[in-house]
């Protein structure tokens, strides 16, 4: 994933460098300082926090744990941005989500900048006590950072509403008598959370798909249907058929990704398989993704293991290697674990002519642009996988005016902000020589540009 963001940046400037009708003001050498200087300004962060939490083990032995707080950006408004626990976290791959964070809230016109924490470690390896430390001390060690109107995380990779509920007391008894409810989004809906947020990331992941093959390709079939556009062919041939879906990664984006397939009454979506750290569970004639939900949900998050625990359940399923999932005949392929899932090379095994990017930057840009080429779509995950902090922004706002939304009324908010950026996007895709990621990224800086050059920042 390493400066595979600050990529694609450059090469949006340099689309709109040459395209006279953006920013037609500037002209000439005014023009190249003025591009010279976004290319600067994005790409790098603003600031680059980073900590070494001392944390007490009930071991009795002391550890030092390695703590980021990277804020890339905010010309549109406070830092957002979650904080991920796994033991993979570094400063370039922290620095790479921040700065797609930047560019998701422009995208969406969510009127947040963009941020990202990382803790380096395996929460399963740490003890509740233990894990409770280690978020009083993140908060700590960052507190000059964050608050509601400065830099405001949200749940990630290894954390959730348990670890944010736990932050945000931390923060409310570092600042007596100041606003608290607004520092840290995705809590329990008890503590000031929204109701929705812990389903609205898969939730937008599956929209995503849905609204493309339902709602756009039936509204625009007259215009699309001529088209020669490889990528609007290949969303036809899928859009009046059954669909075979797989989903990589059965945790809280990809379990509520596929139960929105199996439920929807837009599609004829058939999940044929999931999978987990360990394994995929394949059923040609598609799982019963609901009883798999709660079995997950009853078992610390892991799939059945055994054969015999699948006759447990009651679940007809195979077990196949892990990454299996990744080469089935499929049409659609959900990637909702970890990044750089498909690359070089593994990306001529991918069969699935759709993929939704469920996780951060699953696929390198080298299999993007392989994938592209054979005429695969990739929804990326600057387009799909933003529910969340479209939601986070919802609960932020419940949190300021102590009003609070019902499940309904977030959904809809969601899914009507949504639709607003896909009705943006997807005419633009179908009508240029872009990748679906490429057209996202060229409207997204295009709209931080704009902002940057109206706020006097370009020179």
């Amino acid at each position: 994933m390493a400066n595979q963001t600050g990529k694609i940046v450059q090469q949006s400037l340099q689309v709109l460098l040459k395209d006279g009708t953006f920013l037609p003001s500037l002209k000439d050498e005014q023009r190249k300082q003025a591009f010279t200087s976004l290319a600067a300004i994005l790409s790098t962060p603003n600031k680059v926090n980073k900590a070494f939490l001392r944390v007490a083990l009930t071991s009795g032995n002391v550890v030092r744990i390695p703590a980021y707080r990277i804020q890339h950006n905010d010309t549109l408004g406070p830092y957002k941005g979650g904080i991920r626990f796994h033991e993979s976290v570094n400063e370039e791959e922290v620095t790479n989500l921040a700065t797609l964070m930047t560019l998701k809230n422009a995208l969406h016109e969510v009127p947040f900048g963009g941020a990202k924490g990382g803790v380096v470690l395996n929460p399963r390896q740490f003890e509740i006590r233990e894990l409770h430390s280690i978020c009083e001390k993140y908060v700590r060690y960052f507190a000059d950072n964050l608050g509601p109107d400065k830099d405001i995380p949200a749940p990630d990779v290894g954390t959730g509403e348990r670890e944010m509920d736990w932050m945000m007391a931390e923060y409310k008894s570092i600042n007596p008598g100041k606003p608290y409810r607004g520092s840290f989004t995705g809590k329990s809906v008890m503590n000031g959370g929204s109701l929705g947020r812990r389903e609205a990331t898969g939730r937008g992941v599956y929209f995503t798909l849905r609204y493309l093959l339902s709602d756009f390709l039936k509204e625009q079939r007259n215009w699309l249907s001529g088209s020669d556009h490889a990528f609007a062919q290949t969303a036809f041939a899928h859009a009046d058929r059954p669909l075979k879906i797989a989903v990589q990664g059965f945790g809280n984006v990809g379990s509520v990704a596929a139960l929105e397939a199996y439920h929807c009454k837009f599609l004829q979506n058939k999940v044929v398989a999931v999978s987990d750290r360990n394994k995929t569970l394949y059923q040609e004639d598609g799982l019963d993704v609901p009883t798999l939900a709660d079995y997950v949900a009853r078992n610390k998050g892991d799939l059945p293991t055994t054969q015999e625990e699948l006759e447990q359940a009651g679940i007809k399923a195979r077990i196949l290697g892990r990454d299996d999932v990744l080469y089935l005949d499929v049409d659609v392929l959900m990637l909702a674990a970890l990044e750089d899932q498909i690359h070089k090379e593994n990306m001529e095994r991918v069969q699935a002519r759709i993929l939704v990017e469920g996780a951060n930057a699953p696929i390198t840009a080298e299999a993007d642009a392989h994938l592209s080429e054979q005429g695969a779509i990739v929804i990326p995950d600057i387009l799909a996988n933003a529910g969340g902090v479209i939601v986070s922004y919802f609960e932020w706002l419940q949190g300021r005016e102590t009003q609070f939304y019902s499940e309904e009324e977030v959904f809809n908010l969601l899914y009507g902000k949504m639709k607003k950026t896909l009705n943006a996007i997807f005419p633009l895709y179908f009508a240029e020589p872009h990748t679906l990621r490429e057209t996202c990224y060229i409207h997204s800086v295009m709209k931080l540009s704009t902002n940057l050059y109206i706020q006097g920042k370009l020179y």
